[in-house]
């Protein structure tokens, strides 16, 4: 990955076009610009995960990969990178939420280490949000 963080208002517009593929209801660029100026988005071209620090604790905003570039491991490195920068800038554990019917990104989240914490009923429509954490500072993580 060429780019670590994206902050531009050009980052923004990018950010919307990898975005729109992956989600039912996507974020815009008006969106994206505004969640950089107070948060981190680390990616490059393909794809990108955008997260947020508060003291110790970190959340995983979204993630998303261009279709031609998925099942390539560039979301599993994504992820990986998120942790690592999320543990660098003092978090402890880090936190999602994910669409209780997106089981391949729920697969994902498993095998990087991310457990299930609870539900929320029908936070995205008809569907419920799984919420998920995994511990940045080993042992293991606490429901």
């Amino acid at each position: 990955m060429r780019r670590e963080r994206l902050r531009r208002l050009d980052d923004a517009a990018c950010l919307a076009r990898l975005h729109a593929p992956s989600f039912a209801k996507p974020w815009d660029a008006a969106a994206f610009a505004e969640l950089l100026a107070d948060n981190v988005a680390l990616g490059c071209a393909r794809g990108f995960i955008m997260l947020r620090v508060v003291a110790d604790e970190a959340e995983i905003l979204t993630l998303a990969v261009a279709p031609p570039h998925r099942r390539c491991g560039l979301g599993r490195a994504l992820v990986k990178r998120a942790c690592a920068w999320a543990r660098a800038a003092g978090a402890d554990a880090l936190h999602l939420e994910v669409a209780e019917n997106n089981k391949e990104a729920h697969a994902l989240y498993q095998s990087a280490g991310f457990v299930d914490t609870g539900l929320r009923p029908r936070y995205y429509g008809k569907h419920a949000a799984r919420l998920m954490r995994r511990s940045l500072r080993g042992g293991k993580t606490k429901r």
